[in-house]
């Protein structure tokens, strides 16, 4: 019985040593490309599972698993930098993993999320090592000024997206491109929009759907979430929606809105102001401003979180105590 034991432990070492003998094999051996330069692009979230498969589907290496195995022995998993890479000659697989742990990108990218604001994006550009923070001494007038902005405050104006740039390029085209996309959805749809709402310019509109924006738990409610606003503002009633006051706290808020804090007055506060705040309050994405120029038809006037990412509607506030006893103070 022991021997057989023995056996079967040497066969294990001997095709474990063979295993790690193909690794290195591999690892050392020119990857076969069919058409040289090619280009891949290493998104952010990339992992060594994502990454080989990626890698397999363009054709730059033969086999995603072996490719997978070979990153998981040496523990290259945490260090993928994400950008546009561009292969100019055949490279082993230690040789492209080198590449890409040290980020060689032909392309870097950046991107800005939905719901951010000014403060979050600058912050995003100041975190690109490949990238001239050149807007980081510049004080908003002359951002908008550079990037070709007409209007007076830069917030929401940006539009939420990734951003390819060349290594060691100034942020301000990054800026601007972001900028010229956001006006060019903004106007496309302020074109296309309903009739009869209640907006006198599409800067107005685009104030709303930064609202819709940092109000939507789930996509599917941007439309209905603008109703309830849209209605609002039509009978004169204030919007008293939370993400306002907070943009007007600043650094004050620390992460617990209290009561005190809907009673101080800043522009920002829809619980003291009657109509819209004097600009957006983040980067609405296209969706959300679909949603505010083209909003569902309710009647409804207020909304409550189901604490599942999307709102109990109700007409009255009379039915809106209601959803507020069942979803919040007493749910079940």
């Amino acid at each position: 019985m022991m021997t057989w034991i023995k056996r079967l432990i040497l066969l294990a070492v001997l095709l474990a040593l063979a295993g790690a003998g193909g690794l290195v094999w591999y690892g050392d051996r020119p990857l076969q490309i069919e058409s040289l330069p090619k280009t891949f692009n290493v998104v952010p979230g990339a992992n060594l599972r994502s990454l080989s498969t990626m890698l397999e589907r363009e054709g730059v290496v033969g086999n995603a698993q072996v490719f997978w195995l070979l990153g998981r022995v040496l523990n290259k998993g945490g260090s993928l930098k994400v950008g546009v890479y561009t292969l100019e000659r055949p490279l082993t697989p230690l040789e492209l993993y080198a590449k890409i742990q040290r980020g060689e990108v032909s392309q870097a990218m950046v991107q800005f999320i939905e719901g951010w604001n000014w403060r979050e994006v600058r912050a995003a550009l100041a975190a690109q090592p490949l990238l001239k923070n050149e807007s980081a001494n510049m004080g908003e007038t002359d951002i908008l000024h550079a990037i070709g902005a007409e209007e007076d405050h830069i917030e929401g104006l940006l539009f939420p997206d990734t951003y390819f740039y060349a290594p060691h390029s100034p942020d301000l085209g990054v800026l601007r491109r972001a900028y010229l996309r956001q006006h060019d959805k903004l106007m496309a749809a302020w074109d296309a929009r309903a009739p009869g709402l209640p907006y006198r310019t599409p800067y107005e509109a685009l104030i709303m759907a930064s609202i819709v924006e940092k109000e939507t738990g789930v996509a599917f409610e941007r439309p209905k979430i603008a109703s309830v606003f849209l209605n609002r503002l039509r009978l004169g009633m204030r919007l008293q929606t939370d993400p306002t006051v907070i943009y007007g706290l600043g650094d004050r808020f620390d992460g617990n809105l209290r009561k005190i804090d809907l009673q101080r007055d800043t522009p920002y506060n829809t619980y003291t102001r009657a109509g819209l705040p004097p600009t957006p309050i983040a980067m609405p994405s296209e969706a959300a401003i679909l949603a505010a120029l083209n909003p569902a038809k309710t009647d409804a006037l207020y909304f409550v979180a189901r604490g599942d990412g999307t709102h109990f509607f109700s007409s009255s506030l009379a039915a809106h105590n209601r959803a507020v006893n069942r979803y919040q103070r007493y749910p079940r």
